[in-house]
């Protein structure tokens, strides 16, 4: 059998009209506020978005949310209620049974509540395993659509990203509406 490339050349060989491709500017939905829209879309989805005050402990913030959280984990610096590193486990496993994780989102946008998530743990598991999930997010990186955040994506050395937009939902299960089946079962986003 060929390979993909020999299959997509034979083919671009019997393609007789060819077309340029057009330039198409896209110019995505504006919010006026779009912290505000941010924040009411993240509840929309199910999930919850709120703004940290300058003066407000993230820490103290995390732990009154999430009071009942025993195992949490988190490599982020300034968070210091974490209870495991995901990078220091010598096996994902280690990771079941994480209550809460508290990681770094890099890009969050308002017309759909979503943010992007490139992976900044050594155990990306960490993102869909913990029951509860906590993102921290630079509110100045807030863009309005997706066409916006296509524009700021940015991958690290593992390559992989995800974007996230409040808990995990199926309902393809005769048409009952199952939380948490694939991820977390609630998400916050904490804009800083």
């Amino acid at each position: 059998m060929s390979s993909k490339n020999d299959i997509l050349e034979n083919i671009r060989q019997h393609i007789t009209d060819r077309y340029k491709m057009p330039d198409i500017d896209i110019e995505g939905i504006q919010y006026p506020d779009k912290i505000a829209q941010f924040i009411d879309v993240s509840k929309v989805v199910g999930g919850d978005a709120i703004i940290l005050n300058d003066d407000e402990d993230i820490n103290k913030v995390i732990g009154s949310l999430y009071a009942d959280a025993k195992v949490i984990a988190s490599n982020l610096p300034d968070i210091t209620i974490a209870t495991v590193n995901p990078d220091n486990v010598a096996d994902p496993y280690e990771l079941n049974g994480t209550d809460l994780a508290i990681i770094e989102g890099e890009v969050g946008v308002a017309e759909n509540g979503c943010v992007w998530i490139p992976q900044n743990v050594k155990e990306k598991v960490v993102y869909f395993i913990s029951e509860y999930l906590v993102i921290v997010l630079d509110k100045e990186n807030v863009v309005n659509n997706m066409h916006e955040a296509y524009d700021k994506l940015t991958f690290n050395d593992y390559g992989f990203g995800v974007f996230i937009s409040g808990p995990s939902k199926t309902a393809d299960i005769e048409q009952s509406l199952v939380v948490g089946a694939h991820g977390a079962k609630g998400v916050t986003v904490i804009l800083k």
